[in-house]
């Protein structure tokens, strides 16, 4: 069922069509270099395989999972014998990056049109050389009513597909097996398949219902990668959904990333971190309840620890939010970074030796559990930086109470300054 034709193909209107890329370039008969990227069953190797028979240049094709270097430098030496040579390399993320500079030379004299597929980020996996060298061109999952479409045509298509068979279904059969195979044609179609002749109806002809389908096929798998892309991805939607404060969309996420076998001690550190970066002292309960759910994960493993990350991403979720503590760290880093040369004022110095104290070392210090409300009005910082703030509490959560301490501490200083 693979498409015959440019018309043929599905989910990629971005890319066929009037004045749309790959249509005009086939047309013009200048294909640019490019990086096919995009998910399993999106139509990677299907445009390959239209390019192949659209184009008047010499088209080969490897695949990297195969190949090596030895391979492609054969390519192209066949195609320095030849006017310009297409050359279609399937997983070319799996050539590391030394390998891929063997395109270097060679797409950029024009002796090969590299179209190179991958369902990895090309910003990761792909030297920036050859990224330079190329166009990166985004293919979309396909959508379920796209998928809808391919079932319907596998199932009436009489030479490639189940035409012959005039296969009857359960209203809600084909669009539960588009939404089983999330944007995935080729599993979709797999699915179809699966379900047909594990069915047997080519020998007892009856309409095949959703328990059929159930009995069938195996759900899929959660769509993750625990080294690629979408690791960061899920990670970057939990922390943001955490943020934002919705427990539903925190709780999705952490399930979808452990659903697909992300280590739980990872979830944990990263749950750490966003209790002291997004909630912080607005509610420093939060801290501990990530370092506890990280204890217990440890302690129990998966999957009976998964419940307690599920606890703490509810707990962190529902706090009260601030980021004082990330933006005081960080404003006291740069400043720290450029005034490294500073010293301590003398009064706060250790003064172990005679020599130290006679220098001046620790003189005039002022024991504040000696004084009313354990405070003394007393300069910390080096005198250069004299009256620098960094640390700016919100009013939110126990920030607040914080707030108030420093309101409280920032008036004694300033009467006894003006006494």
């Amino acid at each position: 069922m693979r498409p015959a034709s440019l018309e043929e193909l599905l989910g990629q209107d971005h890319l066929v069509g009037p004045g749309r890329l790959l249509t005009e370039a086939l047309a013009a008969q200048r294909l640019p270099s490019m990086i096919l990227w995009g998910p399993p069953g999106c139509g990677k190797t299907t445009i390959a395989r239209l390019v192949a028979g659209l184009t008047s240049l010499p088209f080969e094709s490897l695949s990297a999972v195969f190949a090596g270097v030895k391979e492609v430098r054969a390519v192209v030496e066949r195609a320095r014998m030849v006017t310009g040579t297409i050359l279609f390399m399937d997983e070319i993320h799996r050539f590391n990056k030394a390998q891929q500079d063997a395109f270097l030379p060679v797409v950029e004299d024009g002796t090969l049109t590299l179209m190179g597929a991958t369902t990895e980020n090309p910003s990761f996996e792909i030297n920036q050389a050859l990224l330079s060298r190329c166009r990166v061109v985004v293919l979309n999952p396909l959508g379920e009513e796209d998928l809808l479409l391919l079932l319907h045509r596998a199932v009436a298509d009489g030479e490639r597909g189940f035409g012959n068979l005039q296969l009857r279904f359960a209203d809600e059969v084909l669009p539960r097996i588009a939404r089983e195979a999330a944007g995935d044609g080729r599993y979709a179609l797999n699915l179809l398949e699966t379900l047909v002749t594990v069915s047997r109806v080519t020998t007892r002809p009856r309409e095949l219902t959703l328990e059929d389908f159930f009995t069938s096929c195996q759900r899929r798998s959660a769509l993750y990668d625990r080294a690629g892309e979408a690791h960061y991805n899920l990670i970057s939607a939990l922390h943001k959904s955490l943020r934002g404060s919705d427990a539903d969309a925190s709780l999705y996420w952490l399930a979808r990333m452990l659903a697909g076998g992300e280590d739980g001690l990872y979830v944990a550190r990263r749950l750490i971190r966003f209790a002291s970066e997004d909630i912080g002292n607005a509610d420093p309960q939060a801290l501990a309840v990530a370092l506890h759910a990280r204890d217990a994960f440890h302690f129990l493993g998966a999957p009976e620890g998964e419940l307690a990350l599920a606890q703490a991403v509810i707990y962190l979720a529902t706090a009260p939010k601030s980021n004082s503590v990330y933006l005081a760290y960080q404003a006291a880093l740069a400043t720290a970074k450029t005034t490294g040369h500073l010293m301590p004022p003398l009064h706060i110095r250790n003064a172990p030796t005679r020599l130290m104290k006679e220098l001046g070392y620790g003189a005039n210090y002022r024991y504040p559990h000696d004084h009313e409300n354990a405070y003394v009005a007393e300069e910390y910082l080096p005198d250069a930086l004299r009256g620098q703030s960094f640390y700016q509490s919100v009013e939110r959560g126990f920030e607040r109470e914080i707030g108030k301490r420093l309101a409280f501490w920032k008036r004694l200083k300033n009467r006894e300054k003006a006494d």
